[in-house]
């Protein structure tokens, strides 16, 4: 299995900023050093062209973000300072889904180590997403016609909003959002599929209603790639997420997705999406727990698997 990285572009951020940027470069340190992915297979992310950045972008807001030129309120509401770092950063993250997506359709799982910014609308950025790496990668294959039909399955406990308004036309892809009823984004944009969830919902019933509407996603759109969004954020102990998954629910609704695909054969692309526990360690330990089930999902694909 391919794991892409972008770590080690750093994006700067002032002094007691929340959002965990240090998470990244643990994760990767603990995929390589516990042997979860070969280091050779642990592979640094390309940059998304600017051409492929507006497959799913307006053209005038990829270029305000490359320029600097982007207003104070759409900094604002991405929650980010705009840098070169920022760009480049952001460039990585897209590229990396985009490389995973192409290596899961020859060996049937493939994971970004980031990634998963869903928040990011064609013409806006918002919720610490600059470029929407999903819905770039996902033209890409439309793009190169390596795929027709696509799915999204999106396990943040945030709305996939930008994901669900830049596809809300598009009948090729499927979007499919479980998340938290009264979190953020308090305006909620309309997905192929919604499923909102009450605060303080555990494992038992989150994992219930996950099952009952895989198929709805796997068998009743039939597509020929899923993008999987595993956020961390559902676990009981992050600071945004409202919910009460335990780790050992979030590695069980990691299972779910893998074996619906893996039954279906379908590629399957993962990416870590949020994750906000006051420990650090804690959302690296979950992200971990994902990758490690991937990858042995991957270990079990059917060989050989049709390109």
């Amino acid at each position: 299995m391919k794991a892409y990285y972008s770590d080690h572009f750093v994006l700067p951020l002032p002094d007691g900023h929340r959002f965990p940027m240090a998470k990244y470069a643990r994760l990767r340190a603990r995929v390589v050093d516990e042997g979860v992915v070969p280091a050779q297979d642990v592979i640094e992310a390309p940059a998304a062209t600017w051409d492929e950045l507006r497959l799913a972008h307006a053209a005038a807001y990829v270029k305000a973000v490359a320029d600097g030129t982007l207003p104070a309120e759409v900094l604002r509401r991405i929650g980010f300072p705009w840098s070169p770092a920022m760009v480049e950063r952001s460039r990585r993250s897209a590229g990396a889904t985009i490389a995973a997506a192409h290596a899961a359709l020859v060996h049937g799982v493939a994971v970004n180590l980031a990634g998963g910014t869903h928040h990011a609308f064609a013409d806006r950025g918002e919720g610490y997403c600059v470029f929407n790496d999903v819905a770039v990668a996902a033209r890409v294959l439309q793009r190169d016609a390596r795929c027709r039909r696509l799915a999204v399955v999106d396990c943040d406990v945030h709305q996939g909003n930008g994901t669900a308004a830049i596809f809300r036309d598009d009948p090729s892809v499927f979007t499919f959002s479980m998340h938290g009823a009264r979190n953020y984004p308090f305006r909620k944009e309309t997905s192929d599929l919604d499923v909102e969830l009450a605060d303080g919902m555990g494992d038992a019933k989150y994992l219930a209603l996950l099952a009952h509407y895989l198929p709805t996603v796997i068998a009743g759109h039939a597509p020929e790639i899923v993008f999987y969004l595993a956020g961390a954020d559902p676990y009981v102990g992050d600071r945004l997420g409202r919910l009460g998954l335990t780790m050992a629910g979030l590695q069980r609704r990691d299972e779910l997705v893998f074996e619906a695909c893996r039954g279906a054969s379908i590629p399957v692309v993962v990416v870590m999406s949020g994750g906000y526990a006051p420990d650090v360690d804690e959302i690296v330990a979950i992200h971990l727990a994902t990758v490690r089930a991937a990858a042995a999902t991957a270990a079990a694909w059917p060989r050989p698997f049709p390109a």
